[in-house]
Formats: C-alpha cells, structure tokens, sequence
C-alpha cells in the first residue's frame, strides 16, 4: 500500500520571537525568556498542533554592540530535558556546533536526551559563524571554512560511530548471573583521525530510536554536500517558490549521487507567517511589530546587505530595484535574497526592513488561513519541500494563530495529520530505524 506523502511541520524556538522587536510589544514575552515554563508551554502547543519538533538554535557569544533585540539565555541541551518532561510525542532538536564540542560529549547528552524523551532528540549540526565565539573556546578564530566542514564530516561519523557501540541488548540486567551488562554487545570504535581521537564505547546505551535524528542548515556546496552524504532533514533557506525548488532540486541530484534516496532527506525551509482572519488583520499584525523596529539599526544592517545608503530614504516610499549582483563584492546571498525580495513584493522601506527583521529572507506569508494553506500547498506539491520549519514573529501569539488557524486547515485538505503516527521522532518524519553495523568476530588461531 502506498503511503501518502504529508506535510512536516517543525518550530524554530526563538526568544520571544524571531522580528527582532517582537520583545517591545507590550504583550510580549520578554521577562519570560528565561523562565522554562514558557518554552514548555510553547511546545505543548506546538505538540497540540501535532508539529514534528520544537528547534532551539544555538550561538557561543553576545554581541554587545547591538542590543535592540534579544538574544541567547537557556542553554538548549538542558532546556530540551526539561521540555521532555512537560511533552509527550514532538520531536526535541538543537543545535551542535562541530567546531567546538568534541564527538564523545555531544554524542553522550544527545544520546541522553533520547532516552530521557523516549526517543524524540534530533541534533542539527553545524561548524559555527562568528571568530568571537571561538575566542570563548581557547582559539583566536575559527578555521577556514574547508576545514570547518572536515571537521564537521569527521565528527558526524564519530558521533554516529558511537551510537551504534551499543547493541540493541546490552543491558541485559541479569540479578541471578550478577551480570548487568554483556560485554560481548558493547564495542570499541577506535576512531582516530585528524581531528578526533575516539576510543569509545560511548557510556550511554543504544538510543530508543537508534539514533537522534541528524539535521543540516548549510547552504553552500560543501554544506549541501554534507546534508547529502548524511542528513535525514535539512533546515534551508528560500524566500520564494522557484529559490526553493532550486535548492530541492539541487540537493536531490547530490543526495542521489552520494548514493543514497533522493527523497530521504526532509527538506523543510524556513516560514514567517502572520495569520488573520481576514487579509487587513493579518497586514496589521505585521506593521505593529514594524512599527516598533530599531530603525536606525535596521537600516544599517540593509546597507552591509546590498552596499547602498539607505538613511535618507522615506520609510513608506517604494524601494528601488538594486544593482546587478555582479556589481555587488560582498556576500552573494544575502545580496540576492534582498533583491528577490523587492523584485517580488515591491516593498516600501519600512515593509522592506520589516521582512528582513522576521526571518532574515525566509519565506514569508500573510494572511488568512486559507490563503497561507493554499501557498504551503503550493510548495508542497510542486516538490520544493517536504514541509517548513515555521520561524513565529511573536511567540506565543503567532504560533497559537498558525495551530488554531491554518493546522485545522491544512488538516482539512489531507495535506497534515491529524494525530501522531508513533512516539519517536522518526515515527514522525517517517524514518527507519537505523541499523546496527556489521560485527565481525576475531577467531583465535
């Protein structure tokens, strides 16, 4: 029987909401971004939704320098534990940077979270951004990006290496015999390479669902062909429909090649969404927010983006298209994303400023639960993604808007389910139990 292909929905856990003044809102979350309570809340609505997992991101500094927006606080490893507790079946991912944990460490906590949740941990991993983050990790900068992603490679097969030291039975907890363990189903892995030496085993048992789920977000050619050779979902970005099916059709081709299922990776790119129930409700959400932007540091952050002097710009005056990005020298990317972003939504300053501060470029949609369901659909069936990891402007408001509004919708259509299929986060994201390596046994002689 054919199994008919669903909508995977995660949320990106961020403060009290990821357009940077969603904090100044006067019913915002602000003095509870450190109180666990709220991410707990957050999750179990998000779990109400039947959403595959909760993400919490992840960064090593604070950059002083700007303090209109929040920033880190709650630890995500320690924060997942406790959310494990308050949930039942929404899958637990956060962020581990190869750069500066070593395999045996992360593969240990994720290898706990798993068994604390009973099976719901994902790990997106990733080789970190910022020199100022390495400097609160003993190294003056971080590695040239090449040797980022070699590390990165080697400790994705070290951390699986030790997941699967264990046998499925090894505890076996034998009061008669007096034997708790048998030593036969517990493995070295003899990992040494040239960024890791690992003995192993590792001291957590084999995880409930074999494995924490691996997830990738790079969006360069090596960060794709990472997700390639070993992502089972990947976080992208893409503003509109064709950016995003270039990237799926893109990292299909390179998952084929590596000579895995083209479609065994969950591609789920970013979604700001503002829901209303009408268009005007949905529109005026999102100028509320803009409405409180740090101006002054918005338009600074859009002039490193596109190299052009915005400060004498009227804020509701139209923006003009940008240059040819072949006349740009800084970073590519974003300098495009800005440019899509005009060419497609003809944006006034302001409204301009206003995408960029709720998502950074990530796809954005307003309006009514039908209309919202009808682009997710959209996407969903032209083969640009496998679902979205929505990004909610305010937390808890947005994300309560999308569960109790566009959930029931998408429900409605078949294109989402309407209960959980099992208890792990592979259940969830339709992925198989990994299966243990082949053994093979030294005969003496």
């Amino acid at each position: 029987m054919m199994t008919v292909r669903t909508l995977h929905l995660g949320a990106f856990l961020y403060g009290a909401g990821h357009h940077s003044s969603a904090w100044r809102h006067p019913d915002s979350a602000a003095e509870r971004i450190g109180d666990i309570a709220f991410f707990e809340e957050l999750a179990r609505t998000a779990e109400r939704g039947c959403f595959d997992a909760v993400f919490f991101a992840d960064g090593h500094s604070v950059n002083t320098a700007y303090t209109a927006g929040t920033t880190w606080f709650l630890e995500p490893l320690t924060a997942l534990s406790a959310m494990a507790r308050a949930t039942e079946k929404i899958g637990l991912v956060t962020t581990v940077s190869a750069s500066f944990y070593t395999p045996f460490h992360a593969a240990r906590m994720l290898a706990s979270l798993d068994h604390i949740s009973g099976g719901r941990a994902g790990a997106n991993i990733v080789t970190s951004m910022f020199d100022a983050e390495a400097r609160n990790h003993g190294l003056e900068s971080l590695p040239a990006h090449a040797e980022r992603y070699g590390r990165a490679e080697e400790f994705i097969d070290a951390i699986v290496a030790l997941w699967d030291s264990w046998d499925e039975h090894a505890v076996i907890a034998d009061r008669a015999a007096g034997r708790f363990l048998d030593a036969d189903a517990i493995h070295p892995i003899e990992h040494h390479g040239r960024h890791f030496r690992v003995d192993g085993p590792l001291t957590v048992p084999r995880c409930p669902q074999g494995r924490p789920v691996l997830f990738q977000a790079g969006s360069s050619d090596t960060g794709r062909d990472l997700a390639a050779r070993h992502a089972e979902a990947v976080y992208s970005v893409a503003w509109d429909l064709p950016a995003a099916l270039e990237f799926a059709t893109d990292l299909r081709a390179r998952t084929a090649a590596a000579g895995r299922d083209a479609a065994s990776i969950a591609i789920l790119p970013g979604l700001v969404t503002y829901v209303g129930r009408t268009d005007d409700e949905a529109h005026a959400k999102k100028a509320a927010l803009d409405s409180l932007l740090d101006v002054e540091g918005a338009l600074a952050q859009l002039g490193s983006f596109t190299g052009q002097d915005y400060t004498g710009h009227a804020l509701d005056d139209p923006v003009a298209d940008l240059p040819p990005i072949s006349e740009f020298t800084g970073p590519q990317g974003r300098y495009a994303t800005v440019q899509r972003i005009i060419e497609t939504q003809r944006p006034t300053l302001r409204e301009l400023l206003g995408f960029l501060a709720a998502g950074g470029g990530h796809a954005t949609m307003i309006g009514t639960p039908e209309s919202i369901a009808d682009r997710i659909e959209e996407w969903f069936t032209a083969g640009a993604c496998d679902g979205f990891n929505l990004m909610c402007p305010a937390y808890p408001d947005s994300l309560e808007d999308f569960v109790d509004l566009v959930v029931p919708e998408l429900q409605r259509r078949g294109l989402f389910r309407t209960a959980y299929p099992g208890s792990t986060l592979r259940d969830s994201l339709g992925l198989e139990v990994p299966a243990l390596p082949q053994r093979h046994s030294v005969v003496a002689g």
